[in-house]
């Protein structure tokens, strides 16, 4: 029994990386014509005529603290207080996963999005293409040094009954969160997958 769960968690896992790559990097994602998924962008033939490119330096590889201060800055630049947020993963636990989440008013969430994103910018992460473009209450990705980082609004609540906030209407708030995920393409061994369509 012990080893058909860990079979299904490895199942759920990969499906989950897969997932993920299809949304973090729609563009490394790859289907032949036989229905096969591969990850990783096809390397562009070069040029007879033209000379090998020089190889594109990439950022350095990125720690988990390292990607908690950009967090914290890019929260800060946004106005708010990096401590107030709660991580989902606590530090020291898992290596390559980190975070912020912030119940915050709606109307403001979308202008504080925005100003973490351009400090995310500032601090040298590269937006990744977005093909559905820019939604109001959408997410923005962005990769750097190994990790992806996801920032968005989700979801709805009711205001508190408290004093500050028992003015509030319902569905006025939302969740301000930054994702963090490091992820290391060539090091999952993913098996081939097949799609059938039709």
């Amino acid at each position: 029994m012990n080893e058909l769960l860990k079979r299904v968690w490895i199942g759920l896992a990969t499906a989950l990386a897969v997932s993920l790559a299809a949304v973090v990097l729609p563009d490394h994602v790859q289907i032949d014509d036989d229905g096969h998924v591969h990850l990783g962008a096809p390397a562009p033939a070069p040029s007879p005529t033209e000379a090998a490119p020089a190889a594109e330096s990439a950022s350095p590889p990125l720690t988990r603290e390292a990607v908690d201060e950009a967090i914290d800055t890019a929260v800060g630049a946004a106005g708010l207080d990096p401590e107030q947020g709660r991580p989902p993963v606590a530090a020291g636990v898992t290596p390559n996963r980190t975070g912020w989440t912030l119940l915050r008013d709606k109307a403001a969430a979308e202008s504080e999005m925005n100003a973490i994103c351009a400090d995310l910018e500032r601090q040298g992460w590269t937006p990744n293409p977005d093909p559905n473009g820019d939604r109001v209450e959408g997410s923005r990705s962005y990769k750097r040094g190994g990790w992806f980082l996801l920032v968005g609004t989700r979801g709805q609540t009711r205001a508190p009954s408290t004093a500050s906030t028992a003015s509030a209407p319902p569905g006025s708030q939302t969740y301000l969160t930054l994702t963090g995920l490091q992820l290391n393409l060539g090091d999952i061994p993913l098996p081939g997958i097949t799609v059938s369509i039709g």
